[in-house]
Order: structure tokens, then C-alpha cells, then sequence
């Protein structure tokens, strides 16, 4: 029976770079669960790799056809942008990665089960995550910094403490530019669940 290695934490904490290295590792065998998304596509990012990016027609047709797992929905400075995941019956054997929010990994574990599901929880330090949310908004063709203001703010609620214990994760790996050790302690907890 297929697994699904969640990858969650704040915005910067390098969820981008474990997914795309857990992706690379051929002996994981690893493939990509995909996402969907109204928020318009960011610089160097790929539709069908990183989201599959949705009008809000298109949210619609998933929301009637009964294949939502889970949404949620963020009023961001450029108006609203959803985030869903999407039964589209990729799941009976093989075993997937994906990046997501705790409010999606819990409904995406309560879907699938507990044996099915297991998080990837990444931690930064504050200082560490507002130097890589500015760099990357330097990249964007037209920065938004008052969404990275924004965003920074929400997750520091949205990860609060008591809100990952309420989900009942119990682990983290702390990213803190060492990346080769956090990448080998990542790697180790996906091979023993393999």
C-alpha cells in the first residue's frame, strides 16, 4: 500500500529544496503528489511539478465532481488564492512526496490514515527564514513584500507550538545551513518507513 512523506513547515524553511532532493534520490522511489492552486504561478516554477494552477472555474468542476480532499483558502494582499488537494486515485501503491500546511496534512492523513501518511516537519530559525523569504522575493518579477510580511506573520500562528502537538507531530528537523546533515537525517526516517 502506497505512503505519502508530508513535508510542512514555515514558509523558507527549505521545504522546496528536501522535496526536490528526496525526488532525485532513485533508491526512495519517490514520486510527486501534486497540488492545485489559484495563485498565480511564481518564478521558476513548473505547472504539474510544483501545483497544478487552477482558475477558479476549474476549483469549481473539483469541488462538484466530489474529488476535494482538502482546501483552504488565504486573503492575501493580491486577493484570495486557494490551495487544495485533489482523489484523483493516484494512491494505491505507490509511494509519494508532497509539500502542504499542517490544516492539509491533517485532513490528508485523516483521509488516507495514519499508516499511510507521515509528516516531515522543518524548523528554522526566525532570523534564517526572513533572510530566505527575502532572497527568494528578490527573484520574483515584481516582489511582493508585503505578502512575504504577511505570510511570515500567519505562519508563525499557523505553526504555533500547541497547534503541531494538537496534530500529534512529534518529530522535527531543524534546517539550519547544514544541509547535508539535515538532508541524511530526512533521507534515514523516509527509508525506515519504506
Amino acid at each position: 500500500m502506497g505512503k505519502i512523506f508530508f513535508i510542512l513547515g514555515r514558509s523558507a524553511t527549505g521545504k522546496d529544496q528536501l522535496y526536490q532532493a528526496l525526488l532525485a534520490d532513485a533508491s526512495l522511489g519517490l514520486r510527486r503528489l501534486v497540488l492545485y492552486t489559484t495563485r498565480p504561478i511564481r518564478a521558476g516554477e513548473v505547472e504539474g511539478e510544483t501545483y497544478h494552477y487552477i482558475d477558479n472555474g476549474r476549483l469549481e468542476e473539483l469541488r462538484r465532481s466530489g474529488k476535494v480532499i482538502e482546501e483552504r483558502t488565504y486573503e492575501t494582499i493580491a486577493g484570495p488564492w486557494t490551495y487544495l488537494t485533489a482523489d484523483e486515485g493516484l494512491l494505491p501503491a505507490e509511494n509519494y512526496v508532497v509539500i502542504g500546511t499542517l490544516e492539509s496534512y491533517r485532513k490528508i492523513r485523516d483521509y488516507y490514515g495514519q499508516n499511510r501518511v507521515f509528516p516531515i516537519f522543518i524548523t528554522s530559525t526566525e532570523e534564517h527564514l526572513l533572510e530566505r523569504s527575502l532572497e527568494r522575493e528578490k527573484k520574483q518579477e515584481k516582489p511582493n513584500y508585503r505578502e512575504l510580511c504577511r505570510r511570515f506573520l500567519a505562519d508563525g500562528e499557523d505553526y504555533a507550538g500547541e497547534k503541531i502537538r494538537e496534530a500529534g507531530i512529534t518529530e522535527a528537523y531543524a534546517n539550519d545551513g547544514r544541509i547535508e546533515d539535515f538532508l541524511k537525517a530526512v533521507r534515514e526516517r523516509v527509508r525506515a518507513e519504506l
